[in-house]
């Protein structure tokens, strides 16, 4: 069946290309030294007449010869440029419809001092703000220096991170999060376990993408998160190491060494890095429930030993073609244990009743790998096409040994009960896809085909322990097993209609076929031991940008978007955390449907603000309940959610020796749904902040302080939260002639990030508080060796993109 489906992508591909042939626009040249000899790799850039703002930029070949593609006709000009020579413009000249233009020979002068030993150092602003999305140059940051990928989400302008890891854009949920173009495939403990594990001397930059075309998948209500990852940009053998330590309330460390290879012909590139060390946080919760107050007290440590490795490969076959391997590989052991108190005290007459005392020891290990192959082939006609066929695995193994005792008010024993389970999970990804990218009807059409095939499976083994032997409960046993298949196609078109007006516009169709099979270990069948899911998806998007002069643009999008549930949030399974709380699955939790509109005003290609609008169908979320004595949580479908945005932010050029990036963001979200019998209304203002300042001190010293802050907000539909933030501060020294660096940082130096959180909802009321390792001192050497010639690598997105993200530990 999947090899019918591949041969079908190709026979669509085929089609469409013989359907959109079509002549183009085509600016040819040579550049030349004054003996007549052609000049290699000087930037040829195409230039529009009236304001001499780039349209489209080449580089020249070994003979110096260059050839720009262009669709739209009009009035242009040429800016030849290269270190060592002086700049030049040619006059201006017009692209007549169905016509070519020849610039003929164009012979640079050697500049007037002769240049040795120079290097080009560039450098990206610490944040970017784009047509369609910002930009966060990690490597640029020096506070970043020894974060891991999480904590580096919440260093970023708009993303929260909530107490229990979640992840939220402009306080949206739902955000799917890529890592090289590929979409993570795991719910949010195995994802905030992973994205832990991995540097930040390994990430080049974050992307923030609210409203995607139709080219991505359309999982995502609040938008797309993409870690692109450090890759070769140089031709040459070159490498770097890198070598960290923090300390919080623990030491840690951290290290990675990357290795590449590039010339004409083939980039051989590589990357392996670590991390090790143990984290500790805190958990407060004071819960009464009907006559009874559970005030329970617990720290958790989490010890981890983790190791990235990544090894890739370009074959530049011809002028036209390129194809790619790619092998991704992550491991972690994550040793995972805490100990709680809870005194249970009976309200009415406030007398202590008992003792809980629960020790929990996890020792867990998760793998990801991801492989990939990619064919890409441009032509000069514009026309570009990508094949990528990808297989994917996690494998995520638990087992939780855990002691509760009860003691009276001496400490004397009253009981104990020993629970034991056993939770592994395999997960394995399959996908196939091909896009196209080409000049027509005066504007750029893409196009293309996916097919996605997802298998997990998920056992969890409980048991009892008696006199120190396990004993599995079979009634409390089960095995789960999800497939998914989704077959998607999209077509996607934009233009510049006039010289001040553009249109982006798409349609993307999924159809998805699901089936959650739960096998439980004692044979009873429930109703809700098979589910199937069969249904049809159509996802437009469109943006129509203006530029109103040279001052204003305004740009007006919309979007409609998909978010499944996680594969564990289908399981309907009970998993014990302790003998007050368990978390339990929900098989016949519904996908959310968000319909967003967006307008964004830019002043000056700098200040940028954005009002929006998102009405969110079936929205899901994570609620508590209670049963007897016990708590648990659970996924549910509440009715609707509306939510109405502001967001304002730009670049601060302060002096030639400091700038800045401020943003800030407000939302008022509003939650009209049911949970249970009881009714859930509620209106929340949500605010935030961000803010960053880089400082150029002189004798190769830069120093950095950045922060954060998010208001009062809402975690789910129950919790209200207090606001919290954090403030950084970082020093830089370049040594070793340039070619190595030296970072101290301070984390949130006024421990201002620690939470607290109310929920008041079904006769349950909790008040809860908790902190983590916020507050460290940072220390990070890197050094850089190699060839220093400047080439950029080809950028490619995997197939693996919304397979990724809903796999729940």
């Amino acid at each position: 069946m999947r090899r019918i489906l591949v041969l079908a992508v190709f026979g669509l591909t085929t089609i469409f290309n013989s359907a959109f042939a079509q002549s183009s626009h085509s600016i040819k040249g040579k550049v030349t030294d004054n003996s007549g000899k052609g000049i290699q790799s000087v930037t040829v850039s195409l230039l529009k007449a009236a304001d001499s703002s780039l349209v489209k930029a080449d580089v020249t070949d070994e003979n110096g010869a260059f050839e720009i593609v262009i669709a739209p006709a009009g009035k242009y000009l040429l800016n030849y440029t290269m270190i060592g020579f002086e700049r030049i413009y040619s006059a201006p000249f017009e692209v007549k419809n169905g016509q070519g233009y020849d610039a003929g020979s164009t012979t640079l002068q050697a500049a007037a001092n002769k240049l040795t030993d120079v290097t080009v150092t560039s450098r990206k602003p610490m944040i970017e703000i784009k047509a369609d999305k910002t930009v966060f140059n990690v490597e640029n940051s020096i506070n970043a220096t020894g974060s891991n990928a999480l904590e580096l989400l919440q260093k970023s302008p708009g993303i929260q991170v909530d107490n229990n890891e979640n992840i939220s854009m402009k306080g949206k949920t739902g955000v799917r999060i890529y890592v090289d173009g590929k979409m993570t495939q795991l719910g949010s403990q195995d994802l905030a376990a992973y994205l832990k594990s991995i540097n930040s001397n390994d990430v080049e930059a974050i992307e923030m993408i609210s409203n995607p075309s139709a080219r991505y998948d359309a999982s995502g209500n609040a938008g797309i998160i993409n870690i692109r990852l450090k890759k070769n940009k140089k031709f040459g053998t070159n490498g770097s190491v890198n070598l960290g330590f923090i300390q919080g309330v623990t030491p840690k460390g951290n290290g990675s060494v990357s290795l590449n290879y590039r010339d004409k012909k083939v980039n051989l590139f590589s990357n392996i890095g670590g991390n090790l060390g143990r984290q500790e946080n805190t958990l407060d919760l004071y819960r009464v429930q009907r006559d009874t107050i559970y005030d329970q007290k617990s720290t958790n440590w989490s010890d981890n030993k983790s190791l990235n490795a990544k090894v890739g490969a370009d074959l530049f076959l011809n002028s036209k073609s390129t194809l790619g391997f790619l092998v991704t590989t992550n491991i972690a052991n994550t040793d995972w244990s805490s100990e709680s108190n809870t005194n249970i005290t009976y309200k009415p007459t406030n007398q202590y009743v008992k003792k809980l005392v629960a020790l929990n020891t996890i020792p867990g290990s998760r793998t990801n790998m991801n492989s990939n192959i990619n064919y890409r082939y441009t032509d000069s006609t514009g026309k570009e096409i990508n094949f990528d066929a990808d297989y994917g695995l996690f494998r995520g193994t638990g087992r939780s040994f855990q002691p509760n005792n009860y003691l009276d008010n001496s400490g004397n024993m009253l009981s104990r009960v020993v629970n034991r389970n056993y939770t592994p999970t395999d997960i394995d990804i399959y996908t196939a896809k091909v896009d196209v990218d080409q000049p027509k009807w005066k504007g750029k059409l893409g196009y293309g085909a996916k097919f996605s095939y997802v298998k997990t499976t998920n056992t969890f083994d409980f048991f009892n322990d008696i006199n120190g032997t396990p004993v599995k409960i079979l009634s409390r046993s089960n095995s789960f097993t999800y497939k998914e298949n989704v077959n998607a196609a999209y077509v996607n078109y934009q233009r510049q209609l006039n010289p001040k007006w553009s249109l982006q516009t798409g349609l993307r169709m999924e159809q998805t076929n699901s089936e959650g099979v739960l096998t439980r270990a004692d044979g009873v069948v429930q109703a809700d031991n098979t589910v199937k899911r069969n249904y049809l998806d159509f996802f437009p998007s469109a943006a129509l940008t203006w530029a109103v002069n040279q001052k204003h643009t305004l740009n007006l999008t919309f979007s409609r978007r998909i978010d499944r549930p996680t594969y564990q949030d289908l399981n309907p399974f009970e998993n014990k955390l302790d003998e007050l709380t368990y978390e339990k699955g929900n098989a016949f939790l519904r996908p959310q449907y968000t319909n967003t509109v967006e307008l964004s005003h830019t002043f000056k290609y700098m200040l940028n603000t954005t009002i929006g609008y998102s009405h969110v169908k079936d929205f899901a979320t994570q609620t508590t309940d209670t049963t007897n004595n016990a708590t648990f949580v659970q996924q549910k479908n509440l009715a609707t959610q509306r939510i109405l945005s502001f967001s304002i932010g730009s670049p601060l050029p302060i002096a030639k020796w400091w700038n800045g990036y401020a943003n800030i963001w407000y939302n008022y979200q509003m939650f009209k749904g049911k949970i249970g019998e009881n009714e859930v209304k509620t209106d929340i203002p949500m605010f935030g902040a961000y803010m960053q300042h880089s400082f150029t001190l002189g004798g190769g010293y830069t120093a950095e302080m950045s922060g954060w802050f998010s208001g009062p907000s809402v975690w789910g539909a129950t919790w209200k939260t207090r606001s919290l933030g954090g403030l950084d501060l970082g020093f830089q020294k370049q040594v070793l002639k340039k070619q190595g660096t030296v970072k101290l940082s301070v984390t949130d130096i006024f421990f201002t990030n620690p939470w607290t959180a109310t929920s008041n909802f079904g006769g349950l009321y909790i008040n809860g508080s908790g902190r983590n390792e916020s507050r460290t001192v940072r220390l990070a050497f890197s050094w850089r060796f190699g060839n220093s010639q400047v080439k950029a690598a080809r950028q490619r997105q995997t197939g693996l993109e919304t397979e990724a993200k809903r796999i729940k530990g």
